[in-house]
């Protein structure tokens, strides 16, 4: 019949009523019960060789193959792939998958099945494969399902939620970033002054008693360029830097903002930028960030 280009067009088909029916054969027929128990086998050739899936004659030689079966796999490795990225009716996924040829653990030769890699990307050759099996079987080669890949890595869900109790000399330093000064500590025996303000000293082991203000304003000793994103950084890229307070002996890291990164630089004079008042808690969220003061660099 003419069609809708005009040309003569004759639908055949070629079809088999009941299905097309042939007998398997020895070789075959135990590799096809053997699937059908959830195994895979080979046969072996004069030549040693295993043949999966197996042959009733050598390919090589011609010769009749032996009675010795073997059992393979289940696992094997891709030796090459072809993705499929829109699956017809008769595939056996409705998704995209690759067809591959398998190299099973112990055989010689490649069996083609799906594989269901997920994208192609995860499919490159030695990939390692294992079968997965239907619930029912009947004694074909589509009692594997299909094939996927080993199981490398896996993800998890991580979060974690606590509380952290600020006492001592830590909430006393809140306390006082909750007012708008820097609290920290002079050591009664070594003189040295530290910020945050803590119980003991590093150096010495003193029990620190005498609390010191200090002023907002210090020098970068040394920073950070970050590249990553962080919700309290003003930009990225963005400087985290130790900031020596004036007044104190050890550093306190804090954000660096209103400078390019690529200008920040030791020495550099910054004072703390508070957010508004109103807006203060005893936390050191009240500082937005260190912004340079215009004043000379120090020599560190």
């Amino acid at each position: 019949m003419p069609s809708e280009s005009g040309a003569l067009v004759a639908r055949h088909v070629l079809e088999f009523p009941g299905g097309y029916t042939r007998t398997t054969g020895p070789v075959i027929g135990r590799f096809l019960t053997e699937l059908r128990a959830g195994r895979i086998v080979g046969v072996r050739t004069a030549e040693g060789t295993v043949l999966v899936p197996p042959l009733e004659y050598d390919p090589a030689t011609g010769d009749a193959v032996t009675s010795e079966y073997v059992e393979v796999g289940p696992a094997g490795t891709v030796t090459a792939s072809a993705w499929v990225h829109e699956p017809r009716p008769g595939h056996p996924l409705d998704r995209p998958f690759a067809w591959a040829t398998i190299k099973l653990d112990g055989a010689d030769t490649s069996l083609v099945h799906a594989v269901d890699a997920g994208n192609p990307k995860a499919l490159a050759p030695g990939t390692r494969v294992w079968p997965v099996w239907r619930q029912a079987r009947d004694g074909q080669i589509t009692d594997i399902s299909h094939f996927a890949p080993e199981v490398t890595k896996i993800v998890s869900q991580v979060r974690a939620e606590y509380r952290l109790q600020a006492g001592g000399a830590l909430g006393v330093f809140l306390e006082g970033v909750g007012r708008g000064v820097f609290i920290g500590g002079s050591c009664a025996t070594c003189g040295q002054v530290y910020v945050p303000l803590r119980g003991s000293c590093p150096e010495c082991g003193t029990v620190i008693t005498e609390q010191v203000e200090l002023p907002d304003t210090g020098t970068i000793t040394t920073f950070a360029i970050n590249n990553l994103p962080d919700p309290r950084a003003p930009e990225v890229p963005f400087v985290s830097a130790y900031i020596l307070l004036d007044g104190s002996d050890s550093p306190l890291i804090a954000l660096v903002g209103g400078v390019p990164a690529h200008e920040v630089r030791q020495g550099m004079r910054v004072r703390a930028e508070w957010i508004p008042r109103e807006e203060w808690t005893p936390s050191m969220a009240n500082v937005r960030w260190f912004a340079p003061t215009g004043e000379p660099d120090v020599e560190l």
